[in-house]
């Protein structure tokens, strides 16, 4: 099934995107819930952004992720079977595979409201985030991270859909899901009674295990780096949202186990989402520039100052590199700042791949730094 109208604009937010039905206006369009920014402005010049092309005839879908044959994409897509809240303006989402050219579009699950998604590196199976089981619990609100849908579970499947294996079974919110380069590992995001924590588990659903014991901080959006045991991920304080605009975002590392976390950025500046390179040392996220305008970077664990990748007036987020991280896939807004396109972006002059991996490095700490004292890791 594939639905080919654009999405307009809705909310954005960490875990998910809303989709919004036809013929819903700018004018009626919230903003960012943790942001807080706005997605209007003027248009800027964009003469100095790398090749850009749009994904033709693909269901409406954001937070898309490559298998490793740098080809194929998974992401949540607006579909009319989803379930939904009863909302007119908010269509729910489901599990779609599709291609980066758009010539192939499959659905995966059938049911409930879906959200994160990944390919697992033997690009045989996929894992997913879903409400399937859980259809009878309240539908909470993805774009809202003080009503996350709870019964939001992981589950793994084939290509098709078949073969599904229930990961997680609770009562909770189970999200912002990847797998680790060698497949040994899943870690994922948790959201219990309002407090987002990062665990891991294996495949077989074995060894879950909790990373972070947080408070006021809430991380989220984790990758496994290259090593298979670190991870890199962004982190907010609660206590902070809706107070400050945009909202704070600070880019950490943790070991898988727990141990050796590593602070990475030492500003009060917005690093969303920072997904990384295939070289262990550069990663893209999403900032704000202007009060208004989200734009993505290329930062640098090194300490190198970062690179903007896009310019453009409105959205430019929900963004993943290719597995050789010669591409990246995001979510763009249409001129006028209403409607979202899935574009590709050729990366391959940045030399961002695996064969120049030499190791995580370390991040020098500026004169200036502002230091995170208050980020507990421990029971």
């Amino acid at each position: 099934m594939t639905i080919s109208k654009p999405l307009h604009l809705s909310v954005f937010c960490l875990a998910s995107l809303l989709f919004a039905t036809a013929g819903w206006t700018q004018a009626d369009a919230e903003t960012d819930v943790v942001s807080a920014a706005s997605p209007q402005g003027p248009p800027i010049d964009n003469s100095d952004e790398l090749p850009v092309r749009l994904i033709p005839d693909i269901p409406p879908a954001a937070e898309a992720y490559y298998a490793p044959d740098n080809y194929h994409l998974i992401a949540q897509a607006r579909d009319p079977d989803a379930q939904t809240a009863g909302d007119s303006r908010i269509g729910g989402a489901l599990t779609y595979i599709f291609t980066d050219d758009g010539k192939l579009s499959r659905r995966i699950n059938d049911r409930g409201q879906d959200a994160c998604s990944y390919f697992f590196p033997d690009g045989k199976r996929v894992i997913w985030t879903s409400t399937r089981d859980n259809m009878d619990m309240p539908l909470g609100n993805w774009s809202d991270p003080e009503n996350y849908p709870q019964g939001a579970e992981l589950y793994t499947s084939d290509l098709y859909g078949n073969d599904i294996f229930r990961l997680t079974n609770n009562n909770w919110y189970d999200a912002e899901v990847t797998v680790s380069p060698n497949g040994e590992w899943i870690v994922f995001a948790r959201d219990i009674g309002g407090n987002m924590n990062l665990w891991h588990i294996r495949p077989d659903g074995s060894d879950e295990e909790q990373i972070t014991f947080t408070e006021d901080w809430q991380p989220g959006a984790p990758f496994y780096l290259q090593d298979n045991e670190t991870i890199i991920f962004q982190a907010w304080r609660a206590s902070e949202l809706g107070k400050i605009t945009p909202t704070p975002m600070t880019v950490f590392t943790i070991k898988h186990d727990g141990s050796e976390l590593t602070q990475r950025t030492f500003d009060n500046g917005m690093y969303w989402g920072p997904a990384p390179a295939a070289d262990g040392r550069h990663y893209v996220y999403t900032t704000i520039l202007d009060g208004y305008n989200h734009e993505l970077f290329l930062g640098d664990l090194a300490g190198g100052e970062p690179l903007r990748l896009t310019y453009r007036t409105g959205f430019d987020g929900m963004k993943s590199l290719s597995r050789d991280s010669k591409k990246m896939v995001f979510v763009r807004t249409a001129d006028e700042g209403k409607l979202l396109f899935n574009h590709v972006m050729d990366l391959s002059s940045l030399n961002l791949g695996a064969e120049t991996y030499a190791g995580i490095p370390d991040t020098p700490v500026p004169d200036d730094a502002i230091l995170v004292t208050d980020f507990t890791v421990g029971r």
